[in-house]
């Protein structure tokens, strides 16, 4: 297997997290990106980005991280009344108002149809921002292999069924050529082969990791219909804490499992860190002190500066 696909999430979610990606890519360390586009300082967070990009080595693959837990519709409450707080176009429903709704017949229609709404207003904004930035690389001589649309979301809430369905009849009615869309699909055993860190690991993310298993298989279908290679995720059991010492201690088994299966690694980081001014109504409380503001965010932007693959 070739070296794996290093990645962050979270870019243009606060300044400063963007700040703290773009000098890992300036380092040379990140292979792809996601770019968050409905939180309030998108525009500045990519001028930022349109500045840096002569200057970085390469310019990493960019997704588009669809977000419906967070930040504001950009369809406007009047087309997502369901998916925002009352009397805002703040998001409201969450990833377990979007679950359920995937469950309750007289709701999922309505709900997808305000999500493809949505989708079509993230993808048109993001994508444009992303073509700029190629458009900028390219008139620069900055290496740059992206050629189509990639796809994640905020909390793998693209992995939920009424989301899945919503995010792919988009592409294909606005003729969206799609060259990656992530499947949240991690191996669990791995994380079992070491007794030493069953300690270090947060019981929620295993409930997570298991979650999205269970819907990993629509995806790998996907894949394989379309051309696509198929992937595992390395990201959720640890995440919030992906530091140098564990990923070193696993990195090893987990590659070797990716290799026997045929199939790519993509190891998932959140290396930018949010500043607590920077917690705005646009972000969650429970992630902001649960994850975003955690002391030992930091761990992440090292590892992905410090690990040798």
């Amino acid at each position: 297997m070739s070296k794996p696909d290093i990645h962050a999430d979270d870019y243009a979610l606060t300044m400063n997290t963007s700040k703290d990606m773009l000098e890992c890519m300036r380092a040379g360390r990140l292979d792809s990106i996601s770019v968050v586009p409905n939180m309030g300082c998108f525009e500045e967070c990519m001028e930022l980005f349109y500045r840096e990009i002569p200057q970085l080595p390469f310019l990493p693959l960019m997704s588009v991280h669809l977000d419906f837990v967070e930040g504001r519709s950009l369809a406007g409450r009047e087309h997502t009344p369901d998916l925002t707080k009352p009397d805002s176009d703040l998001m409201g429903l969450g990833w377990g108002g979007l679950f359920a709704a995937s469950y309750l017949p007289q709701k999922r229609k309505k709900v997808k149809a305000q999500l493809k709404c949505e989708i079509k207003a993230q993808l048109a904004k993001a994508q444009g921002a992303i073509r700029e930035s190629m458009k900028i690389a390219a008139e620069n001589g900055v290496p740059c292999g992206q050629k189509g649309l990639r796809i994640d979301s905020h909390q793998h809430a693209h992995m939920i069924p009424v989301v899945w369905e919503a995010v792919l009849e988009v592409v294909r009615e606005e003729g969206y050529a799609l060259e990656y869309i992530r499947n949240s699909k991690e191996v669990l055993g791995v994380f079992l082969t070491d007794m030493s860190l069953y300690k270090t690991y947060r019981p929620v993310n295993f409930v997570k990791n298991r979650l999205l298993s269970l819907y990993s298989h629509k995806a790998d279908r996907f894949c394989k219909e379309n051309g696509m290679k198929q992937m595992y995720l390395w990201g959720l059991v640890m995440s919030g804490r992906m530091d140098k010492e564990r990923i070193e201690k696993l990195y090893g088994k987990m590659k070797r499992k990716a290799e026997r299966d045929g199939r790519t690694l993509e190891i998932l980081f959140h290396p930018g860190i949010t500043l607590p001014e920077e917690v705005t109504p646009e972000i969650a409380k429970e992630a902001a002190a649960d994850f975003y503001l955690r002391k030992d965010r930091h761990v992440e932007k090292e590892a992905v500066l410090r690990v040798e693959w």
